[in-house]
């Protein structure tokens, strides 16, 4: 449905291809006339692709919202002899033929151009050059607007209906793929159920007669102009209020549809222009994506964009040549982006909608990767200077963090590891250190030990080995841990003593200790000066109640290795003989330590 919006909407306004002339300066100018499309969009792409062969190539408005490529100015002579030459080396369409330059309006290629009243002119752009910057509203000088993205103003004219015979007239106008489109539509709104061939056979027909019969329309199997339109309307009713139009930013160098309705450009931080939502749709976000680089840029951007908040772990997505696609969905929104690489640019789009409302996603979606638009120009690595800057923020978008993140430690070589239940309780996916998912294979909920193995093994940098023997009381501990949630990248080390053998209510496996521990340490080893670990740090809070500043609990090694023993892991026994440096008892302890993170 990708051209709807365009294309099939300009062909329902279409009443004739006849453009009243402007006034011009009898120049003596012929043109060779290739191509004429009731869409910009297409126009476009004819004009790059011939321009990739062919010089002179030109765009000219031609009125009632059609579009021509044309090459020259020529003199008469001239002309015949192009379009004999190029017809004979097949480099252009058989039904090409010399034009004037009174059926012309204005010009819009190449950008900034008037050749309709000049006797000579230069059409190519300079070597490396981007591809034409196309403005409907008005010619554009190619510098860069300081206004940001500007809604583009496009030619409409009111709908008038015609009698049967010009209706005809008009249909035979619709190209192969618009007449395709029609048949879709009558097929959406219940009329037509047989192939969507774009031939208009008596199936069509019939189905025409019905939904002109049921619309009030004398049911002449042939459809107006206005009764083409009447049932676009309906179809697209689903996006009224989105105000779905036709945007243009010189600064990222993109034009493209945007639901005006929804969004509204908010910012620059490069590579991203950023649409906020204005609250008629929640949830409604769109970015642009434009930056300059090459394929590793690309590369780089499809794995950034996998880290952030507004693209969910769930969706499809890949990577095909030099570019990619991404969607990500989850209980509040769905997200999609493209991005690609052409002649060093990067660019593309995000758009950001609710979840539940598939149907005006999809419709939304499909305008606005068909409208899609590459201009000259790329954003500037300064726009947004004076943007917000945080270290879970990346150009403006919050990282995805997981709801919950606590400390363990690695029990044996193949990876398992122990922390507090409170790390996985309630969550959709647990992984180790961010990069690496794990199951729950055991839990004691009564003292707060879980259990987990990686779903591929790993190998630690070091495994725990369990003290034996009872430490002493106001002997030295240390607590590692990611104390702030694993912000800082690395576990830190927090040292306390050994305040009582036993729980407050005289519990065997709990030790109590004098130390000031953090939120995030809650799951990570207790070692003693041997490096040796004699219990988990449990979390601050106990039965409801919070725990007095400098106060801490843990489960001792001995209801550890129980339970790692029940979970059929084989728990190392500590043989350390003498206490350890400071420094090498930091490396023992962090290196046996885990981020474990809890995900929706």
């Amino acid at each position: 449905m990708s051209r709807i919006f365009l294309s099939f909407f300009l062909s329902l306004v279409f009443s004739a291809h006849i453009a009243t002339a402007q006034q011009q300066p009898d120049t003596g100018q012929t043109w060779i006339q290739l191509e004429s499309h009731p869409s910009l969009a297409v126009t476009q792409q004819a004009i790059r692709a011939y321009g990739a062969q062919i010089e002179d190539v030109n765009g000219f408005s031609l009125g009632a919202g059609w579009y021509a490529v044309a090459l020259g100015p020529y003199g008469p002579e001239e002309a015949e002899e192009v379009l004999a030459r190029l017809r004979n080396d097949g480099l252009i369409p058989r039904d090409s033929y010399v034009a004037i330059s009174d059926n012309y309006l204005q010009q819009f290629w190449p950008v900034g151009a008037n050749y309709l009243s000049q006797p000579a002119i230069e059409t190519q752009t300079a070597e490396g050059d981007a591809e034409p910057n196309v403005q409907v509203a008005q010619a554009q000088t190619g510098t860069q607007s300081d206004a940001g993205p500007q809604v583009v103003e496009e030619e409409s004219l009111p709908l008038v209906d015609e009698g049967p015979a010009e209706a005809r007239q008009n249909e035979a106008l619709l190209s192969t793929e618009e007449r395709a489109e029609l048949q879709r539509l009558l097929e959406w709104a219940g009329y037509y159920r047989g192939a969507i061939d774009a031939a208009f056979g008596p199936g069509t027909r019939a189905a025409m007669r019905g939904w002109q019969q049921d619309n009030g329309y004398d049911p002449t199997g042939i459809m107006t102009t206005r009764q083409r339109a009447e049932l676009f309307r309906q179809f697209n009713a689903v996006l009224e209020g989105l105000d779905i139009r036709l945007v243009r930013d010189d600064e990222s160098g993109i034009q493209m549809n945007l639901p005006m309705g929804a969004v509204t450009f908010e910012k620059y931080e490069p590579p991203f222009a950023h649409f906020r939502s204005t609250g008629f749709v929640e949830e409604a976000r769109v970015l642009f994506i434009s930056q300059p680089g090459d394929r590793n840029t690309l590369l780089g951007l499809y794995d950034i964009m996998q880290t952030l908040e507004i693209v969910p772990e769930e969706g499809e997505r890949g990577i095909e040549g030099d570019s990619f696609r991404l969607e990500g969905r989850n209980s509040r929104f769905v997200s999609y982006t493209q991005a690609s690489l052409e002649n060093g640019q990067v660019k593309g789009f995000t758009l950001i909608w609710p979840a539940g409302d598939e149907e005006r996603r999809a419709r939304l979606l499909s305008a606005m990767r068909g409208s899609f638009q590459r201009l000259p120009g790329v954003l500037s690595p300064s726009a947004g200077g004076e943007a917000e800057q945080r270290v879970d923020l990346v150009s403006g978008l919050e990282i995805r963090r997981p709801k919950l993140s606590r400390s363990g430690f690695y029990v044996d070589a193949a990876g398992t590891v122990v922390t507090t239940t409170e790390a996985v309780t309630g969550c959709g996916r647990v992984t180790i250190d961010e990069d690496y998912d794990a199951r729950v294979v055991t839990s004691d909920a009564a003292l707060g030990v879980a259990v987990l193995k990686p779903v591929d093994p790993l190998a630690p940098l070091a495994v725990a080995a369990f003290q034996a023997v009872p430490p002493r009381l106001q002997s030295d501990v240390a607590v590692a841990g990611y104390s702030y949630g694993g912000i800082l990248g690395a576990p830190t080390l927090t040292f306390g003593q050994l305040a009582d053998v036993r729980g407050l209510n005289g519990e065997e496996e709990l030790k109590r200790l004098a130390l000031n521990a953090l939120e995030g340490d809650a799951g990570g080893p207790v070692v003693d000066g041997y490096g040796a670990v004699v219990g988990m740090l449990l979390p601050h809070t106990q039965g409801g109640r919070q725990l007095p500043e400098g106060v801490s609990f843990a489960v001792d090694a001995e209801a550890l290795t129980g339970i790692l023993s029940g979970a059929g892991v084989l728990p190392q026994a500590a043989t350390y003989a003498q206490p350890l440096p400071p420094e090498t008892l930091a490396k023992t302890a962090s290196g046996m330590t885990v981020l474990v993170s809890c995900w929706e």
